[in-house]
């Protein structure tokens, strides 16, 4: 009896891509994940507020897709469309679930997606400042010996940035070379007004 032949795919036979869907769906999960992480070296009672950052941030994160330099299609119209869920997802009821006053105080602050954010660099450390403060805020609201060590709301902001960006797909040196060149000229930098 013959052996059953295998079925090896040849090299210029790509694997299967996962849907639009569950690309959103897996990146949807990791945000999660890395705001679970980020909250595990603070109190308990802080997690709500770090998720809501977390989220947040991610938000506008995706929302940087209409800045980014276009990729052949069709992987350009893929990635807009998975942003644009990402980015949906993250503001819907089953993400947001118990963190409303905590994303009502970020909107109150006005630590909410624009447009601006994406593109324009004082936009970005004003967040940065905002989602430091309110989480210094949030702990400040703890008793004395139950409160983080000083600076690590700079460190959970900073890592939830690299996570965020790292798990969208938009890293540090991409953002910012898409905000310098996108528009209809260079952007010249502080550097190289000297």
């Amino acid at each position: 009896m013959a052996p059953n032949p295998v079925f090896l795919p040849s090299m210029s036979e790509s694997p299967r891509r996962a849907t639009p869907e569950a690309q959103a769906k897996q990146r949807i999960q990791d945000i999660l994940r890395a705001a679970e992480s980020w909250s595990r070296e603070a109190p308990g009672a802080l997690t709500p507020s770090i998720r809501a950052v977390c989220i947040r941030l991610a938000e506008m994160v995706a929302d940087q897709r209409h800045y980014l330099t276009p990729l052949p299609e069709p992987l350009e119209s893929e990635r807009r469309e998975v942003l644009g869920m990402v980015a949906d997802q993250l503001r819907s009821s089953p993400v947001t679930d118990g963190l409303e006053p905590h994303l009502k105080a970020l909107e109150e602050l006005e630590l909410r997606s624009t447009g601006s954010w994406a593109i324009v660099d004082s936009a970005q450390n004003e967040w940065i400042t905002t989602a430091i403060r309110y989480l210094e805020g949030c702990a400040g609201r703890l008793p004395t010996g139950e409160r983080p060590d000083p600076y690590w709301a700079d460190d959970v902001v900073a890592g939830i940035i690299a996570s965020a960006r790292a798990l969208i797909g938009i890293d540090e040196l991409h953002a910012r070379t898409e905000a310098r060149y996108s528009g209809p000229s260079k952007r010249v930098t502080p550097e190289e007004e000297l």
